[in-house]
């Protein structure tokens, strides 16, 4: 309703504002008006009133202050008084004595200039403080709105969240320190602040903060990153504080801040005041409650890369827990969770393996399409059919959705399973290496060997230079490894400086990416069964842990 009332109001000050432009414009085409219309009369020459003279056109001669005015019978011309011999024509013509008024006009273009300005000036003031009090009543709705800063009660559980095993292990500890901070408080152990979850879009990063809520039964506060930013200055500062006070009150509790990109987003050159005053005042709430308050910071980003470094470091949001899109043990479960209360009679396996590169939202939105599609038809129960007719319609409905067709499927395998392969091979650390995800373990040391930094570039490439030694042809899959290949390349080269001379040429790079190009396409030639082996294995379970692809090259070599 407020907001209904402010945007009435604003409408009014628009329309003040466009009727003072008016006004303005109408007293000018007064004057305008009034000074062309005042004395029309063109101004003639001695010899030209000679000639009027001579030729008798002349039927009046009219005085009127400095002019002598000639009236013929068409037209009057006025010239100045010293400029002929008025004696001359006063003898020959009648002669018309014009009052002087000129004074009089001269008043009334004052008055009427002096009364314009002070309409539009105090239409300009009474504009003024309408604006200043619209300012001072949205402050207060923003203040009446956002001021009581609301704990929520979370019932979500883990049992609630289907396929983040690897996430739930991550955060038993932090739920188990919201439940018992004291048992944590006698053996001095402090956990971090603040805990970001980073994955792409659609995960469950909402969802999870909320089931760590719900398992630890404490006070849940949400808030998005874009909230916090408002037109005005300070305004958002003040939020952060009334968030972090009213947590601390209920303490142990937890403070969600979802795309917190959006208010956290690095300070440089395209600055903006309020985002930083905001981003200031989250970093010194932060550094400013203990590790045993109890308040537990949740923040979730898919842009890490784009976070000011003062936010990453330790003692703020220094524990960072990857979710990445579940492959196709994750799917199965989700849609056990999603299909637990539909009658179905649905292939769950199958459905997950035609869904590669779904996240959690999108198999709940193609769960509740298949149920829909079902009724549509007539049917009480959910079938896998239902699931294949409205894939498409997911599909095209959220575009960023990466699914593959089989085809695709086999290429990917490929692809992905040569990465694990050579890397595996060559000692450089994963986690995890699937269909779809790339879960790399480099360890950012202090100082790196130029021989670990080519097998890192190696990695990258290994799985365009496999696939094109298979298919003899080249996909668009390689081009963000490719990307990071060419970065390190450059990285070895200038920032390192690791060639033989110190003076480096952009021909070196070339010959680096040559070398190590001809190096892999040979390492790929003898370890091509470990690469099938390997591939058909990401087909069946789409990912492969570094553990297990070492146990396939020790039984093939």
């Amino acid at each position: 309703m407020k907001a209904t009332e402010q945007r009435f109001k604003t409408t009014l000050f628009r329309k003040k504002n466009i009727r003072i432009i008016f006004s303005l414009l109408g007293v000018v085409i007064l004057l305008l008006t009034y000074t062309v219309l005042r004395d029309t009369d063109p101004l003639i020459t001695h010899k030209q009133a000679n000639a009027l003279y001579s030729r008798n056109k002349i039927e009046k001669v009219i005085v009127d202050g400095d002019y002598i005015r000639l009236k013929t019978a068409d037209k009057t011309y006025k010239i100045y008084k010293e400029a002929i011999n008025t004696a001359a024509f006063f003898s020959k013509y009648p002669v018309e004595v014009r009052e002087d008024k000129g004074y009089l006009y001269d008043l009334f273009l004052l008055a009427i200039l002096l009364g314009s300005m002070f309409y539009l000036l105090r239409l300009m003031k009474l504009n003024r403080l309408q604006q200043i009090e619209q300012i001072r009543g949205a402050r207060e709705e923003d203040h009446e709105i956002y001021e009581p800063v609301q704990a929520l009660t979370s019932h979500v559980t883990f049992k609630d969240v289907a396929g983040i095993k690897d996430v739930k292990e991550e955060l038993e500890e932090i739920i188990d320190f919201l439940r018992e901070p004291q048992k944590y408080r006698n053996l001095d152990i402090r956990l971090p602040k603040g805990v970001l979850l980073v994955g792409p879009p659609g995960v469950g990063k909402t969802l999870i903060s909320k089931a760590v809520a719900g398992e630890a039964g404490v006070p849940f506060f949400y808030q998005s990153g874009a909230s916090f930013v408002h037109i005005y200055v300070g305004m958002g500062a003040k939020r952060v504080s009334e968030l972090f006070k009213k947590a601390k009150q209920l303490a142990p509790s937890i403070i969600f801040i979802d795309e917190i990109d959006a208010v956290g987003k690095s300070r440089g050159e395209f600055r903006n005041d309020e985002r930083e005053a905001t981003l200031n005042q989250l970093l010194t709430e932060m550094d400013g409650f203990e590790e045993s308050s109890g308040v537990i910071v949740i923040g979730a980003t898919n842009k890490i890369d784009v976070l000011d470094e003062a936010l990453l470091r330790a003692g703020r949001f220094d524990r960072r827990i990857h979710i990445s899109l579940p492959d196709l043990e994750d799917r199965i479960k989700t849609l056990e969770l999603y299909l637990a209360h539909k009658p179905n009679q649905v292939d769950i396996e199958q459905v997950a393996r035609m869904t590669v590169g779904f996240n959690s939202a999108a198999l709940d939105t193609l769960t509740n399409e298949a149920a829909i599609y079902a009724m549509r038809e007539g049917r009480k129960v959910v079938e896998t059919e239902d699931f294949e007719a409205v894939k498409e319609k997911v599909l095209l409905g959220k575009r960023k959705i990466l699914s593959f067709t089989e085809e695709e499927r086999k290429i990917q395998a490929v692809y992905q399973g040569a990465k694990a392969v050579v890397a595996t091979w060559l000692d450089v650390e994963f986690e995890k290496i699937g269909i779809v995800t790339t879960r790399m373990l480099f360890q950012e040391h202090e100082i790196l060997s130029r021989s670990k930094l080519i097998n890192r570039i190696k990695v990258y490439l290994a799985g365009s230079i496999a696939t094109k030694l298979r298919y003899n042809e080249q996909f668009t899959n390689a081009s963000a490894d490719i990307m990071q290949a060419k970065e390190l390349v450059n990285k070895v080269i200038y920032t390192y400086a690791m060639s033989e001379n110190f003076i480096v040429t952009p021909l070196q790079e070339e010959e680096l990416l040559r070398d190590t190009v001809s190096e892999l396409s040979a390492l790929l030639k003898t370890l091509d069964k470990a690469v099938d082996e390997v591939s058909v294995y990401l087909l069946q379970y789409e990912n492969i842990s570094h553990e297990h692809c070492q146990k396939i090259l020790k039984e093939l070599f």
